[in-house]
């Protein structure tokens, strides 16, 4: 019997792909980049310093920096790297959106008897202050940050201590989530079901339980 349901959070109920792009190619024109590629190979940096992030080889500060630094092909210090870095975030944090969807699809998980949480490999405070300000946080029962956990999804200890924070079994619980790798395989490998969210139709042929938005989800 399902019981809870974690949903994640960045471009499954947030679209943080639109703002991380916006944000960078006026964050990076400042900085004297401003060639077409530059939310690709922003995207590229990120996706990989965080990685590391997530796996506890470095910290959230530590892979902001390494982000600038890569990115901007400079050398600087850490003190220059995080101020160059805060011009980036000011951008980001301005341009969050909570998609259309969400906040019924959450309405309807809790009205179906449901705990809902917020699963997501952010850290706490960040997050917690994006669905306060998309006022998502009243529409969910509990915020589970990967900061607060022993490693990050796909990681198996990422579940299995969001389940023991969830107070639920394996299969007592559905994973959300737009990630391939990190919210469905990872939770499948931790004995979790599992949908993917494929807003943008680019796991088709994945072979996943899949949607393309929120409204199609059923509890």
């Amino acid at each position: 019997m399902l019981r809870g349901i974690f949903f994640d959070l960045d471009d499954t109920l947030v679209d943080q792909r639109s703002a991380a792009a916006a944000a960078v190619v006026e964050w990076a024109a400042g900085h004297g980049v401003t060639d077409e590629l530059v939310s690709v190979r922003w995207n590229s940096v990120s996706d990989n310093h965080y990685a590391r992030y997530q796996r506890r080889e470095i910290t959230l500060i530590e892979q902001r920096r390494a982000r600038v630094r890569e990115f901007l092909a400079i050398e600087v210090t850490d003190a220059d790297a995080d101020a160059i870095f805060a011009g980036y975030l000011a951008r980001y944090k301005a341009g969050w959106v909570a998609f259309d969807d969400a906040v019924p699809a959450l309405r309807r998980a809790r009205a179906a008897g449901l705990t809902v949480a917020v699963l997501t490999n952010g850290d706490e405070e960040q997050q917690r202050q994006k669905l306060t300000r998309l006022g998502l946080l009243d529409e969910i029962d509990l915020l589970i940050s990967s900061s607060v956990l022993p490693a990050g999804k796909p990681d198996p200890r990422a579940f299995r201590v969001a389940l023991d924070i969830l107070g639920v079994r394996a299969d007592e619980v559905l994973m959300v989530g737009n990630s391939l790798e990190n919210d469905v395989f990872g939770a499948v490998n931790a004995g979790i079901e599992a949908i993917l969210v494929d807003r943008f139709g680019a796991h088709s042929a994945a072979g996943v339980p899949r949607v393309s938005n929120l409204d199609e989800l059923l509890f």
